[in-house]
Parts: structure tokens; sequence; C-alpha cells
């Protein structure tokens, strides 16, 4: 009699059901092409504001208006020259581009690798570290840290031009920040619960 316990033959093909139902993976690959196009309209969104950085500091009048327009908060007194405050604005805005490009990322790449197929990148120099034991636990974590990282910034922006907003504005994107850091700190403590569990479970098969 067969023991219901040991493990299945890797030589007896999947059934068609199953296997259309595994295939079925790949219908996330138009979305993960999909977000290769969004980082694509990101990185010309960086340059632009960044050549306009450039030629504002160079003392062109246009690019000049178009780096006011992008940090001038509505409803308020409008500078008229390129500030330090003005520059750190606009610094802050590409940092927050980078970082959400490095969100994509490990979105694309990470999804990938754990709900459609794997890499086999074990052998490439430029293997991401964290991709070698990825899996949806840690892919989680990492999006959260990211989260927070992106909120940092635009709670920093918001606090270098205080004086613009009003105390509530101010009051709730500081509980949003927060109730990200905890989502996080849960979605972590989480992880490191299931983990012991996941190792016995992987003891106890051995």
């Amino acid at each position: 009699m067969k023991n219901p316990l040991s493990p299945p033959d890797p030589t007896r093909p999947i059934r068609p059901l199953p296997n259309f139902i595994f295939m079925s993976r790949w219908l996330q690959l138009p979305l993960y092409l999909g977000l290769i196009l969004a980082q694509g309209v990101y990185v010309f969104h960086f340059w632009v504001e960044l050549v306009d950085l450039i030629g504002a500091a160079m003392g062109n009048q246009a690019a000049l208006q178009h780096v006011l327009d992008a940090v001038s908060i509505a409803g308020t007194v409008r500078p008229t020259k390129l500030t330090e405050s003005t520059i750190m604005l606009v610094v802050l805005g590409l940092i927050d581009v980078v970082m959400i490009s490095n969100l994509l990322i490990m979105v694309i790449v990470g999804g990938y690798e754990t709900f459609v197929s794997r890499m086999n990148l074990e052998s490439h120099p430029d293997q991401p570290e964290w991709l070698s034991h990825v899996n949806a636990s840690v892919l989680k974590v990492k999006l959260a840290t990211a989260i927070i990282g992106i909120s940092s910034i635009h709670l920093l922006k918001t606090f270098i031009n205080a004086s613009s907003y009003d105390a509530k504005t101010l009051l709730a994107q500081t509980g949003i920040h927060i109730t990200f850091l905890i989502s996080a700190l849960a979605i972590a403590a989480c992880d490191r619960l299931m983990a012991p569990a996941n190792h016995t479970n992987t003891n106890e098969s051995h």
C-alpha cells in the first residue's frame, strides 16, 4: 500500500486541469510589463525635473517658472527666485521619484520571482542580495519599509513648508505616517511569529 505521506513522484505528469490552473500565473506577466513602462515614465519625469532645476540654477527663466510651479502651494505667496528651500523641495521630489522607482523594482523583480517564474539569477554578479531569499512574506516587509521611506519624504516636504499648512493638515499627515510605521511593525511581527512555525514544519518534514 502506498504511503500517503510519501513525496510525489517528480516524473509523474501534471493533470490537465491543475496544469491549466498553474499556467494561469502567466496572466500576471502583462501587469509586470506595465510596471516596467511606469518605471520608464518615472525615469523621464526625473530627468525633466533635474534639467529644470539645473536650468533654473543657471538663470533660465522658463526653467525657474517650471520649478516654482512644481513646489508652490496654492493660496500661498509664490517665491520669485530659486531659494535654498525651493532647491531642497525639488531635491526631495527627486529622491521621492528614486524611492518609488526602487519600490517598483522590488515589486517587478520580487513579484515575478515569487508568483510567476524563477529567474535563475544565482550566478549573476548583479543579483540583489534580498532576491536570494525572497518570498511573499519577505516581499511584504520590504514593501512596507519602502512605503515608510516614501511617506517620510512627503512628511519632510510638508514640514519644510509647515507655515503654508494648517495644524489639522500637519497632524493628519503625521498620523498617516505613524499608521504606516505601525503597519510595518505589525507585518514584521507577524512574519517573526510565523518563521519559527515554518522552521519547525521544515524540520519535521526531514
